[in-house]
């Protein structure tokens, strides 16, 4: 909140109606209804408190694997945008659920490929892997390192840290050190560090859908997206330390990769607005280009026909479900 508040005031000097409108909506978010919440999926397979959930569909088997930074219900948020459901049409869909960062405090992003979801891919594989942001990340990685995935299909994932801007990176460093030494006593980097990063990419688009929204009606399925949105973005369990610090030292620090590139054949999904994973981060490889920001991708009002509609046209013919 302090630091949304700063972007505010900041925004209210050169705009004094955009940083009212902007006010108006973040009290509209703090007292709108909450959005109609969806079933929780079965879990199916489990290894130290790292599960995958039952979405349904039958075929090859697809596993969703999200960012460690944000929770898994961005893969499967309403029935609308659900990447879940629409690769369920053709597919068995399990969605990965990381669980507890207090299960994992001692792993680096090498740990969690390693221990928790190569092990999930070989008792459920073969497989093909979904991974979105840092999960496409680490879904490569698993790939690299197991023949249980069949395919791979990243959504905005970094994989060439040294392509971001030298500014993203120091800065991302600077923030790292202000919170390392509390972050070391907590044994977590909290997840609001790195939403604070988040914001500062592109401030001005914060405040700017935060004024939409004063304006929204509170009944529309538009008005309920975001609000489950914002309840998304702003919750998470932190980062355990040893992946923090694999992620901001190691690979933006020092523009590192987690694993060579698997030999299975991989797609590579970009957004043309992403400010979170520029395209020039994507892997080499096959790629299409999605007419969205890093967000947008997965839950926009385009998503079935800029994702899910030729990601499952891709997946068809190199991993034909019949």
């Amino acid at each position: 909140m302090p630091l949304f508040l700063e972007l505010l005031r900041d925004a209210a000097i050169d705009d004094p109606a955009l940083g009212r409108a902007a006010l108006d909506g973040l009290r509209r978010y703090q007292f709108a209804p909450p959005p109609p919440s969806r079933r929780e999926r079965p879990v199916v397979q489990e290894v130290a408190g790292v599960t995958l959930r039952d979405c349904g569909g039958s075929g090859p088997t697809v596993i969703l694997v999200p960012s460690l930074i944000n929770p898994p219900t961005i893969l499967d948020l309403d029935p609308d945008c659900s990447l879940a459901d629409a690769l369920a049409a053709r597919h068995r869909v399990l969605l990965l659920d990381w669980g507890l960062a207090a299960a994992r405090q001692e792993l680096s992003l090498d740990g969690h490929v390693d221990e928790r979801l190569v092990p999930l891919v070989e008792a459920a594989g073969p497989a093909i892997l979904a991974g979105y942001c840092l999960g496409g990340t680490l879904a490569l990685a698993a790939a690299a390192r197991t023949s249980a995935v069949r395919v791979v299909a990243t959504l905005a994932s970094p994989y060439d840290f040294g392509a971001y801007e030298g500014s993203a990176r120091k800065a991302l460093l600077a923030l790292w050190r202000a919170s390392e030494t509390a972050a070391g006593r907590l044994g977590f980097l909290p997840m609001e560090v790195l939403q604070a990063a988040f914001w500062q990419i592109d401030p001005a688009r914060i405040v700017a859908k935060f004024a939409h929204f004063a304006t929204a009606d509170l009944g529309s399925s538009q008005a309920q997206r975001f609000v489950a949105l914002e309840d998304w973005a702003n919750s998470g369990e932190p980062l355990p330390l040893p992946a923090a610090r694999q992620l901001v030292e190691d690979l933006f620090g020092n523009a590192g990769m987690i694993a060579p590139l698997p030999a299975c054949p991989m797609l590579h999904v970009t957004a043309t607005g992403d400010r979170i994973v520029p395209a020039a981060t994507a892997p080499t490889g096959e790629r299409l280009s999605s007419p969205s920001g890093h967000v947008g991708m997965i839950v926009g009002r385009d998503a079935a026909t800029s994702l899910h509609a030729p990601l499952l046209r891709w997946l068809e013919g190199v991993a034909p479900s019949r």
